[in-house]
């Protein structure tokens, strides 16, 4: 089962690449997606990196909240799934 963490205040130019690179040093990135507007095509600022195991998203979280990226400094947490609980 793969561990969903959220990213928020992402730079506009970050690319789902270059999250997957970030993250990839606290363990096995499965995926990593910025979210983009549907009609622009733009980032909204904010994306997902999904581990393979929650050690590596409790390191993650621990290792880049807070962290600066192209002058904005990210908030990091466990994803929340839709009906609010954790994913």
């Amino acid at each position: 089962m793969s561990i969903k963490v959220f990213v928020g205040n992402l730079p506009f130019g970050v690319t789902d690449e270059k999250l997957k690179t970030e993250f990839a040093r606290f363990g096995n990135v499965e995926s990593a997606r910025v979210v983009t507007d549907k009609h622009t095509g733009r980032s909204r600022g904010y994306g997902f990196v999904e581990f393979a195991d929650q050690a590596s998203a409790d390191a993650s979280i621990t290792g880049m909240n807070g962290q600066q990226m192209e002058g904005r400094p990210l908030t990091v947490n466990l994803a929340k799934s839709q009906g609010g609980e954790r994913a």
